[in-house]
């Protein structure tokens, strides 16, 4: 049971996951609610048995970017602990991080090749806004881009309808429509010949060919790509959940989402 108290760490009691207490602890937390719902989502993911899975996780609870920056896996404030570095335009409310679509992006300082091989990694997003792009533009809600161009060293998730839902790890991309980008995307590859895109817990594409390329030194951004000419394809879309990490399964993929969507629920900001 979480209970209020004198100072950040009495807010939570003995049997609160160790872990959630920390990220509290560092974040701040002290409304009860907000307390509960970090022990919640811990204690779910550790059961679904895809906390091991996790590199980075940003719950973006608190409604600040000083609460909203910590990685729930290892909240430390350093660049080896993945905690955001925001820059440009963002909006940070109770129900998320929201970037402006110019500007705005979050450097996550985990490279793409610390994130494991294109053949075991995960990315994901809880978006809670609906916005569409041009044809021949895109919006990336987490990723890098090539670090030469026609190199194929990409490795995004984005939620586009026009221009298709799911992601790019290397040379593989499994993408598919989408009409509606408020939702839980996830896009996991789990082997050399297998890149699969997730909403809300449902596979949507598959590519099987095989993976080709590795992933280079480069840092992960949140809320837009970086490439070798700069940082583009800015997205606009409230961020309410981000991972990155190893590659998940359908079904840990399906649990994700389940916890995720709990997560979101006890928070009064569901999609």
């Amino acid at each position: 049971m979480i209970r209020r108290g004198i100072g950040v760490q009495s807010f939570v009691s003995a049997g609160v996951d160790a872990d959630a207490q920390a990220f509290i602890t560092a974040a701040a937390i002290t409304d009860a609610t907000q307390q509960s719902a970090i022990n919640t989502l811990v204690t779910d993911l550790k059961g679904y048995g895809v906390w091991t899975k996790m590199k980075a996780i940003y719950p973006f609870v608190g409604g600040s970017s000083s609460s909203h920056k910590w990685n729930l896996k290892d909240p430390r404030d350093l660049d080896a602990a993945f905690r955001l570095v925001f820059s440009g335009g963002w909006t940070h409310s109770s129900t998320g991080a929201l970037p402006n679509g110019t500007n705005g992006y979050a450097n996550t300082k985990m490279l793409m090749a610390t994130a494991g091989l294109f053949s075991n990694s995960h990315l994901s997003y809880y978006s809670r806004t609906n916005t569409s792009v041009a044809p021949s533009s895109y919006k990336v809600e987490i990723g890098r881009g090539n670090s030469i161009a026609g190199t194929y060293t990409n490795l995004y998730l984005r939620l586009d309808s026009s221009n298709g839902f799911g992601g790019n790890f290397g040379n593989l991309g499994a993408v598919s429509t989408n009409t509606d980008a408020r939702c839980f995307g996830v896009v996991s590859s789990t082997s050399s010949t297998s890149l699969k895109s997730y909403k809300n817990g449902v596979l949507l594409a598959t590519n099987t060919n095989t993976q080709t390329n590795t992933p280079p030194t480069l840092e992960i951004y949140l809320g837009a790509q970086g490439n070798s000419s700069g940082i583009d394809w800015y997205t606009d879309r409230e961020c309410a959940f981000a991972s990155i990490g190893d590659g998940l399964t359908d079904t840990e993929a399906a649990n994700l989402y389940t916890a995720v969507q709990a997560y979101q629920t006890s928070l009064s900001r569901n999609i």
